[in-house]
């Protein structure tokens, strides 16, 4: 079979010069049986292009099958302008599911009504037939055609074609029905597993990979995939080829190739026969059945890939990382970070260098440092800027220093200070934002302005990893119960994590600082509240918020002692979103100053 793709984006068109090689159509995709007969799969934008072609290829008249995935907007918004329906002597069935809106037809006349569209449908001048579909097996010519439904919130249906001994499956639009499985790791069960099984053994699978698994928490129950969730599904389906489309409108060409990249990495760690690749306007793939021995997933010899004239090859090709820094032990950390990520990069040897590498092949982000006072790293950016022969401008700055003192965070060259030292972890999501170009919902707070004075005093109290006591843990037992949460920690906030004196339903006894929410509490020396951490920049992206223990809920109160020094917080986490009210809230104070009277008694 030969399948064709002329919309590859999902919820909006987005056509602009970020978008150029993968393309801004929303979905739609042609598929050619060898006895020519014709599909297309959904009706987006994209479907205007491919109108306009099958006009160019057949104007006197053809047959074709419109197989439609669901009827929202960015799936069907290209059928009134679908050329061969308002034209004498073409032939087409219209395929897809009915829900309670009604019927396929009248689904799809409702966006053709005058106040939407100055055409309706009952003057298309094709012959067309509607047919209403649920789960079952139909064929179009010798194509054999299986549906099933998806997990999306409007009645969604996948398509298994098979012909000519190949089979090439569509999965847009669909959300796992573990939400733990968008991270890609984990056994798949229950309807999961029904799910592999619908594609198991499939030659090319087209699968609905709008968010990356940070991405999916904040969307969940919006419908879509993760692109983690749709390489570990085709993995364990032992499908051959996978094909990422659906590409969210906020994803540019740029970050599309290191999602790729990334995808690619992991997959040769792992020694994964799948291959992968991303949907882009004008890609075409000629499928053919795979040989009994290549059971293992690898697609035959034959199943090539052509491309149109300007169509993207899924070669990632984008350009590297740069880092240039005097610590062998960062430059370690930092190459093993962007290794880690699927990331390209190259280390420099000096400014020269690394000036020569810039010039040479550019840079999707620069790793720095700020040594002072033997490197200013700012005055070395600025030294790059003004250079003609460097295009700076577009290029994100990440700076390194040991000191807090040593960081300019006003200095505008700058994209972002780290201060030394960060955990691996939050190093990895930082160099994602910054190389995919979107926001880190995930950040951590700056130490405060007296933090040397209150490290001494912590130092002093003489708390810091001494066995547990009853006096502090009978406080979080308490307020465990009296909040209903299943976890109330007293949380010291040392100078590289966060070390727990109590802790109530919590395995660990510590954390590294850059996960703790407590640190926010010390800065800002008043109550944090986060009544949802999915809602929240500072927090959504946190691995103890998509991770265990899955946080949606933090209170913490900061533990100030009668010098001023604040050491941690009392704090109590849920795994579902609340709100505190101000009778509770004045009743965690109180639960706090019994925790400050027995850190400090009174005389």
């Amino acid at each position: 079979m030969l399948v064709r793709f002329w919309g590859t984006r999902g919820s909006i068109a987005k056509p602009g010069p970020d978008t150029l090689r993968f393309g801004g159509n929303t979905s739609c995709v042609e598929v050619r049986s060898g006895a020519g007969t014709l599909l297309v799969i959904d009706c987006g934008t994209g479907a205007h292009g491919l109108g306009q072609a099958l006009m160019q290829e057949r104007p006197d008249g053809m047959e074709g099958s419109l197989l439609i995935s669901h009827t929202h907007w960015d799936h069907i918004q290209g059928f009134p302008f679908f050329a061969p329906f308002f034209s004498p002597g073409h032939a087409w069935d219209v395929y897809g599911p009915s829900g309670l809106s009604g019927s396929l037809r009248s689904v799809l006349s409702g966006q053709m009504q005058h106040a939407y569209f100055p055409v309706t449908l009952d003057q298309f001048a094709a012959s067309i037939r509607y047919h209403d579909l649920g789960v079952g097996t139909f064929r179009i010519g010798e194509v054999t055609v299986t549906t099933h439904h998806l997990n999306h919130p409007a009645l969604t249906l996948a398509y298994r074609l098979q012909a000519d001994g190949a089979t090439v499956i569509y999965c847009c639009d669909h959300e796992p029905h573990a939400p733990e499985l968008a991270s890609g790791i984990g056994p798949l069960s229950g309807q999961d597993l029904h799910y592999a099984e619908f594609i198991e053994g499939a030659d090319l699978v087209i699968h609905d990979a709008q968010y990356t698994a940070l991405e999916f928490p904040a969307k969940l129950g919006w419908g879509h995939s993760s692109v983690e969730y749709a390489v570990r599904l085709c993995e364990e389906a032992g499908v051959a080829r996978l094909v990422l489309t659906h590409h969210d409108p906020l994803r540019n060409d740029a970050a599309i190739d290191l999602i790729l990249a990334r995808v690619r990495a992991d997959l040769a760690d792992r020694g994964s026969p799948l291959e992968v690749m991303a949907a882009s306007e004008g890609l075409v793939l000629r499928t053919t059945p795979r040989t009994p021995d290549a059971t293992a997933g690898a697609p035959s010899a034959e199943a090539g890939a052509e491309s149109s004239p300007g169509a993207h090859s899924g070669d990632p090709g984008g350009p590297p990382a740069l880092v240039w820094v005097t610590d062998r032990d960062l430059e370690a950390a930092l190459t093993t970070a962007l290794r880690l990520e699927g990331l390209p990069f190259q280390v420099a040897s000096g400014e020269a260098d690394l000036k020569q590498r810039l010039e040479r092949d550019g840079a999707s982000l620069l790793l720095l440092e700020q040594a002072l006072p033997v490197r200013d790293g700012p005055g070395l950016v600025r030294r790059l800027q003004e250079s003609p022969a460097t295009a700076m401008a577009e290029i994100p700055v990440v700076m390194l220093a040991a000191i807090q003192e040593q960081a300019r965070y006003d200095d505008p060259l700058v994209s972002e200070w780290l201060v030394l030292p960060v955990s691996e972890s939050f190093l990895r999501a930082r160099i994602r934002a910054w190389s995919l170009r979107t926001p880190c919902r995930w950040q951590r707070a700056r130490p405060p302005q007296d933090e040397e004075r209150r490290l001494r005093r912590l130092a002093e109290l003489g708390l810091l990893d001494t066995e547990r006591e009853e006096r502090f843990d009978r406080l979080t037992r308490i307020a465990a119960a009296a909040f209903d949460v299943p976890i109330a920690l007293i949380s010291l906030i040392d100078a590289e994590r966060q070390w727990f004196k109590s802790c109530h339903g919590l395995a660990t006894c510590q954390t590294s600082r850059d996960l703790a929410f407590c640190t926010h509490a010390v800065l800002q020396r008043s109550d944090l509240l986060v009544a949802d951490t999915w809602l929240d920049e500072r927090f959504a992206e946190n691995p103890l918020v998509l991770g265990e223990p899955r946080i949606r809920f933090y209170a913490g109160s900061p533990l100030i002692l009668a010098d001023g020094t604040c050491l941690g917080t009392l704090c109590l986490i849920d795994t579902r979103p609340r709100q505190l009210s101000g009778t509770e809230l004045s009743l965690l104070h109180d639960l706090r100053d019994l925790v400050l009277l027995e850190i400090s008694p009174q005389p």
